[in-house]
């Protein structure tokens, strides 16, 4: 895929106020369940549109081609994680294979035993007989055949998948105070929701997620909005002193941001002609604990499912139910 122009995308944050709980360069987790927030430059709402009087901060997302593999390429990660996950398939696949190698040689044994039957009177009687083994072997065989091709596409769709998913973990997201990590880094951390769509689409699913926001941060949802025609909306806040722990909670639920903008493109077009949606279509989608696609859709992210379907991350079932993210 060609390079596209460098992406600047227009940020109201006052990053030299801003911190956050450091990350460990080596290792895929962060010192705290959480990714939190320290002190926020106040901000404010204002009715339908976002405007606020704080610094704007610009960065630049340029585009590059040799930072994630082709979604074409199957990695070596996503054929050992089908194993893990399907670890019986390769049993029945050689069972399949070894039942269909009987049923042929049967096939080829009773179509010799067939022709000699033949072509010989005294042997005509051994004909049905013949012929009902020769149907068993071939019903067989073909039986086997299809059972077979049904797990061997079953396999190629999952490591495809899988692949898929895999090339998502390379891409990179950034936290408002400038840390740049891969999303691989917040497995086992965070259930992330990717929206992308129009800045109008993604300023509504901010809107709409509010009601939600403490529920949401219970169970570990982060937020990654890409805005597809480059109008990023500015998330303001309410820094009312009534307001202040909703306001923190919607910060560290809103604070992740996609980084390499044709990148994040690139990915999320290959998403949309896969599944047959419109290139313009605003889509969500979410992600379980382990990185694993849990669901997505055109439209809204439902996040009142969100928040009925998956279990707090915190408390007496935290880490039993990690990988239990509700229904799919």
């Amino acid at each position: 895929m060609a390079s596209v122009a460098p992406f600047t995308l227009f940020l109201k944050w006052a990053p030299h106020n801003l911190s956050l709980q450091s990350c460990r360069s080596n290792s895929s987790k962060f010192s705290q369940k959480f990714l939190g927030f320290g002190k926020v430059s106040s901000l404010s709402i204002y009715g339908n549109g976002f405007s606020s009087s704080r610094r704007r901060s610009i960065f630049t997302c340029s585009a590059s081609n040799n930072e994630s593999n082709s979604s074409d390429e199957i990695s070596s990660t996503a054929k050992i994680r089908s194993e893990v996950l399907t670890p019986f398939r390769s049993v029945r696949m050689f069972f399949y294979l070894a039942f269909m190698a009987s049923g042929g040689l049967g096939t080829l044994i009773a179509v010799t035993q067939l022709i000699g039957a033949l072509a010989n009177p005294f042997r005509a009687d051994e004909v049905p007989e013949i012929l009902k083994g020769l149907g068993i072997d071939v019903a067989a065989v073909s039986i086997f055949a299809f059972l077979y091709s049904r797990e061997n596409k079953a396999k190629n769709a999952q490591i495809a998948r899988l692949s898929r998913e895999e090339n998502l973990s390379n891409l990179k997201v950034r936290i408002v105070d400038q840390k740049t990590i891969p999303i691989s880094s917040l497995r086992g951390i965070a259930r992330l929701v990717i929206l992308a769509g129009p800045g109008s689409f993604i300023a509504e699913s901010y809107k709409l997620s509010e009601p939600f926001t403490e529920r949401l941060v219970e169970r570990g949802v982060l937020v990654v909005p890409f805005a597809t025609d480059g109008e990023l909306p500015t998330f303001e806040f309410d820094e009312s002193e009534d307001m202040k722990d909703l306001t923190s909670k919607r910060k560290r639920l809103w604070q992740l941001l996609p980084f390499n903008i044709s990148e994040w493109s690139k990915w999320i077009d290959e998403q949309k002609k896969l599944a047959n949606v419109s290139s313009d279509s605003p889509v969500y989608m979410s992600l379980r604990m382990d990185g694993r696609v849990r669901g997505s859709g055109v439209g809204y992210p439902p996040w009142n499912a969100f928040v009925a379907q998956l279990p707090p991350v915190k408390g007496l079932w935290s880490g039993l139910l990690d990988g239990m993210d509700g229904r799919v």
